[in-house]
């Protein structure tokens, strides 16, 4: 019999107080889903990674900019970013909490600048 996989999201209390903190839930077939726990951002963080990703806002809310267009994401808020599209992590609600999921990787390695 396989083991079941199971687990429980950290809270929004479990924020931290500069930047982020993401934690891998699981991994199937090159896919990672990912829980991320936003506190304050000292600075916009700008990414362009090599695999999509869908990310989906559980509590909180944020500000991203996406081919010149700002993105405003409150809880149950979803978008889906393509392989190598730059984006920028605008501003965050301390305490917001994502769940991603990132496909398998279309080229290159991520880079964030």
């Amino acid at each position: 019999m396989t083991p079941l996989l199971r687990g429980r999201l950290p809270s929004d209390v479990e924020a931290p107080e500069l930047g982020e903190r993401s934690e891998e839930i699981a991994r199937i077939d090159g896919t990672v889903i990912e829980h991320i726990v936003s506190g304050n951002l000292a600075a916009p963080v700008d990414y362009d990674q090599a695999h999509d990703e869908w990310v989906v806002v559980l509590d909180g809310a944020a500000i991203l900019q996406v081919q010149g267009e700002l993105v405003n994401l409150s809880s149950g808020d979803w978008i889906l970013l393509p392989a190598h599209v730059p984006h920028r992590l605008v501003d965050t609600l301390p305490g917001t909490r994502w769940l991603a999921l990132h496909a398998a990787d279309r080229g290159a390695a991520d880079s964030r600048a």
